[in-house]
């Protein structure tokens, strides 16, 4: 085994266990000698976009992606980078293209479903979940989606039906916990909110929106300290443009109750 492929076994190592920013060094080290290694561009494009670098992944994506143009992975993930820009055109126009070309990429007629919801259409958003479940019924990603649609639109027990269906199929997705805690908190049963917030962070400790439900749950029982915690770690993770209105938000909240504790 060469060197370079010592290096990028390294760097897919140190991805999987999580150390985003090592195996980011190690494959900027290796571009330095490979600048047209299209495995390496790959999977720092990945690497980028885990750490929400996102505007770094975007360009290592588009140029790697000009390569390797039948590539509906890194499509995929380039379309995503774009949605947490905020640049729903051009991730719908990815998505899209990943459809005419595959249309069982059940994912990305969820995502493509997820601008929708975004933009607030939410039939259309509906129907590209209920499409993607007739193409495959135990896609998690899928029922958590439509119940988030059936949420917003006041049907809350069908909501509930789809997110336990997913916790069922995928027990160790911190989406489906936050989802069952947003709902039991909706609903006003703060201890099981509590307990999906809190499973969601163990499952996954950078997921931001469950220490923000998890900090308002906190309030709610006048757990200033801990509340306060809850919402730094919020503020100390999401960095997505498209959350800089309820970050703000936070962050007057946070100064307030600096005053109350």
């Amino acid at each position: 085994m060469s060197d370079a492929q010592i290096s990028l076994s390294r760097a897919e190592q140190a991805l999987e266990s999580g150390a985003t920013e090592e195996a980011i060094q190690i494959l900027k080290r290796l571009l330095q000698g490979q600048a047209d290694n299209t495995d390496v561009k790959a999977l720092l494009g990945e690497a980028l976009l885990e750490a929400g670098r996102l505007e770094e992944a975007v360009t290592v994506l588009e140029d790697v992606i000009s390569q390797l143009p039948d590539d509906l992975d890194l499509q995929f993930d380039l379309g995503d980078a774009y949605f947490e820009l905020d640049r729903t055109e051009d991730a719908c126009r990815v998505y899209e293209n990943v459809l005419s070309r595959d249309p069982g990429q059940t994912d990305a007629r969820v995502s493509l479903g997820l601008i929708f919801f975004h933009q607030e259409r939410l039939d259309e958003a509906e129907s590209c979940y209920r499409r993607a479940l007739e193409q495959d019924p135990e896609s998690a990603f899928a029922l958590l989606s439509l119940g988030d649609v059936c949420f917003a639109t006041g049907r809350n027990e069908e909501a509930c039906k789809y997110f336990e269906k997913a916790l069922k199929l995928e027990p160790d997705d911190p989406q489906a916990h936050f989802n069952l805690a947003e709902y039991h908190y909706e609903n006003g049963d703060l201890k099981k909110a509590e307990k999906y917030s809190r499973q969601a962070i163990t499952l996954d400790p950078d997921f931001s929106f469950a220490y923000l439900t998890l900090g308002n749950i906190c309030l709610d029982q006048e757990q200033i300290q801990e509340s306060l915690h809850c919402f730094k770690e919020f503020l100390k993770r999401e960095k997505s443009p498209a959350s800089k209105e309820i970050c703000d938000e936070v962050a007057a909240l946070i100064e307030g109750l600096k005053g109350e504790s």
